[in-house]
């Protein structure tokens, strides 16, 4: 039997690299795309998964890479992301219109990919043709000083995945967004040494995916949160 696969865009070292371990585990397919795909050659040994180079602001990338894709695409984690700081006054546009690029209409060309190609598949043992997921941010729902940029583009991408989840579900997709409401304990980061356990585990956040991928299509989610558990709030 063809292996379903699992699409990751914005592929790197951090929380992508522990999704692709998890579905790899699991038994997918694990398909790995980013701009600089050289980065990816050991986590692809690791895992057996396919490498493509995409830049995900282009129409023509992003149907190249899921024409590349060999199985059906039962999983699509939709993960790049653009940042820039600085005060508002400060802002160079161009940086501006590069961030909400990637960010927003980034995720609109993946997604709406991933749609069409599911909107074909025959649907899974659980009733679904696929699920799409977005890597969101708790800037997508509230926005701080100095992070303009990061937060029209993470609200954007909220507002893509809950009129998809709208539109998609009757028609057996199941979209979701995850806002990652923290900091990520990611390669080559500590957490301060006076609070433990106030970052977030990459391995542990890529489990909250896997749910929501095996999630009934009685009770789909559209859209969580995750977030340190000694965090008062």
């Amino acid at each position: 039997m063809t292996k379903p696969v699992a699409l990751i865009t914005g592929a790197g070292d951090g929380l992508s690299a522990s999704l692709a371990r998890l579905f790899a585990r699991e038994g997918y397919k694990v398909a790995l795309a980013a701009r600089n795909v050289d980065k990816l050659s050991d986590l692809a040994k690791e895992t057996g998964a396919s490498v493509h180079t995409c830049d995900v602001t282009y129409a023509s990338d992003v149907e190249d890479l899921f024409a590349d894709i060999d199985g059906p695409v039962r999983v699509c984690i939709c993960h790049p992301s653009s940042r820039v700081r600085a005060p508002l006054i400060e802002l160079d546009p161009e940086d501006v219109r590069q961030t909400l690029m990637v960010t927003a209409y980034g995720s609109f060309l993946v997604a709406q990919e991933a749609t069409r190609v599911m909107l074909t598949q025959d649907d899974d043992e659980a009733g679904a043709k696929g699920t799409v997921l977005f890597t969101g941010a708790s800037a997508g729902v509230k926005g701080f000083p100095q992070s303009a940029p990061f937060a029209m583009g993470k609200f954007a991408q909220r507002g893509l995945a809950q009129s998809m989840s709208r539109e998609l579900h009757p028609k057996g997709i199941h979209v979701a967004w995850i806002n990652i409401d923290g900091a990520i304990l990611n390669p080559g980061r500590t957490e301060p040494a006076d609070k433990p356990d106030s970052m977030l585990d990459p391995d542990a956040i890529a489990q909250t995916y896997l749910a929501l991928v095996r999630q009934g299509r009685s009770a789909w989610s559209e859209e969580i949160a995750v977030r340190p558990w000694v965090e008062s709030f």
